[in-house]
């Protein structure tokens, strides 16, 4: 195969719409990393319900909407957004692009729009935080020793971060059997230096008949009580990202996280685990219409963020899209693809006669029924 093209310093005239990122990328990437990086757990089939469950939907149509107040402005934990749009957290960006997150954390800078720090991000989170001057979270996994959980925290704190997102739907991963079959191997030191001052806990010896993944891989997984912890160590904004079960979602709440984020981990965690879409609204009328809900997963553009808003999220967060643009064209390709969402957002309000985002509901989506 021919070998990967170099990132782009101009933007070429045939991506005219964000998902021509994910096309693209393949051609920036070797094909064990575009596996890695685009691909998903198991046999990729929560993945694929993600990508159809948004195309299945269908928007009604209306006409000779006035369009002159339109906003697509949004107050999320006391931050004004441009667009109800968030950078998801992605591990290890430098495997895409030489400049990795800080080529990111500057094109959401320049956006206006939230990046989710991973805190197993490549470069630290204190670097990280000077690239972008615009709303700044981070997300963390709860880590086998409550001190370091709470070294990241604090430091997360020091360096301005506005809102902690807490992963708790993997505990343990599931291969990449795509990114495995193309030859995909982890680099030897993964470069996880945020995580790289604390050392992993020691391996539980197993008795005769135990699990290696039941009673080992398991041993320090996170509980309840870790998150109720968590909770009362901090006063910023706390939510809950990996949420599929309306159950988990009420207990997370009466818990006191502050939002939640529906998610099947963009399919890398339950290979047979439901698309994002297809349990957010159970989980809207569940927790009511005032309760913060953002959702990822398979949002390939701003129809799909259109359709995400109709199903009841406040929000949504882009992943694969992120890291596509990011291997294609650096800060310049993410903040080039942060904007032709938001135009195809623009674009899906106004054919669907919804000028502001309150204006967006289940009635916009067909069958339902069109308010009279």
């Amino acid at each position: 195969m021919p070998n990967p093209l170099p990132p782009l310093d101009t933007i070429p005239a045939d991506l005219q719409c964000a998902a021509d990122y994910l096309r693209r990328a393949r051609h920036h990437l070797p094909p064990a990393l575009h596996a890695q990086l685009t691909g998903a757990s198991g046999q990729g089939r929560a993945q694929r319900a993600n990508r159809h469950a948004w195309a299945r939907l269908k928007l009604w149509p209306r006409l000779l909407t006035p369009m002159h107040n339109a906003d697509t402005t949004l107050s999320l934990f006391g931050q004004s957004l441009p667009h109800p749009l968030l950078l998801a957290p992605v591990a290890l960006q430098g495997l895409a692009h030489p400049e990795g997150e800080h080529a990111t954390a500057a094109a959401a800078g320049a956006m206006g729009l939230p990046m989710v720090v991973s805190a197993m991000a490549g470069e630290t989170l204190e670097q990280i935080a000077t690239q972008n001057p615009g709303p700044k979270w981070f997300q963390l996994y709860l880590q086998a020793e409550r001190a370091h959980t709470l070294d990241l925290l604090r430091r997360a704190e020091a360096s301005g971060y506005q809102a902690l997102v807490v992963t708790l739907d993997t505990p343990l991963q599931p291969p990449n059997l795509s990114a495995i079959r193309h030859g995909y191997r982890a680099p030897a030191q993964p470069c996880a230096v945020n995580l790289s001052a604390y050392p992993p806990p020691t391996p539980r010896p197993l008795r005769r008949g135990q699990s290696r993944i039941l009673h080992g891989m398991l041993s320090e997984a996170p509980d309840w009580a870790e998150l109720a912890w968590l909770r009362s160590q901090t006063r910023l904004p706390l939510l809950a990202k990996g949420v599929m079960h309306p159950h988990d979602a009420q207990r997370l709440r009466e818990l006191g996280c502050d939002g939640l984020v529906v998610s099947n981990h963009g399919g890398r965690a339950l290979d047979a685990a439901p698309a994002s879409a297809e349990v957010l609204p159970a989980l809207r009328q569940h927790l009511g219409t005032d309760y913060p809900l953002l959702v990822d997963g398979g949002i390939d553009g701003g129809e799909a963020l259109f359709k995400a808003l109709a199903l009841g999220a406040d929000a949504a967060l882009v992943g694969r899209l992120q890291i596509a643009a990011l291997a294609v064209a650096g800060a310049l390709g993410v903040a080039h693809m942060l904007r032709l969402v938001s135009e195809e957002l623009e674009l899906t309000m106004a054919l669907a006669g919804t000028p502001r985002l309150a204006d967006i509901g289940p009635h916009t989506l067909y069958p339902a029924s069109p308010p009279c």
